[in-house]
């Protein structure tokens, strides 16, 4: 956590991963609290690992359960973007980079 407070204080927006095996995990839930409270203005969720879970109706429950932990923590849950893919087989890799040069704008530097 340590780690995470000093790095998040710099960010212009930060990313979520979130393995679809797992669902949301308590780390999830204290990630996007201390995000909120360094100030991180835009999130990007990565739910992970979906190659590895046959049932896929699984991601939308998932999916609501981030959305409503990005919410009840001050972020705008449901416009967050989240995309589904596999870091391992680079599945949804080109997705993520392509949303966050849309949804996160560049910052302005004096």
């Amino acid at each position: 956590i340590k780690n995470m407070i000093t790095g998040a204080a710099q960010m212009d927006a930060g990313i979520l991963v979130v393995s679809a095996v797992d669902g949301v995990m308590p780390q999830t839930k204290e990630h996007i609290l201390l995000a909120k409270q360094v100030g991180v203005p835009k999130l990007v969720v990565f739910l992970n690992k979906c190659d590895l879970v046959e049932d896929k109706d699984i991601f939308e429950l998932i999916e609501l359960e981030i959305r409503d932990i990005l919410s009840s923590n001050g972020f705008d849950g449901e416009n967050i973007p989240i995309i589904q893919g596999s870091a391992l087989r680079v599945e949804g890799i080109k997705e993520l980079l392509d949303t966050l040069d849309t949804y996160v704008q560049d910052p302005v530097r004096d």
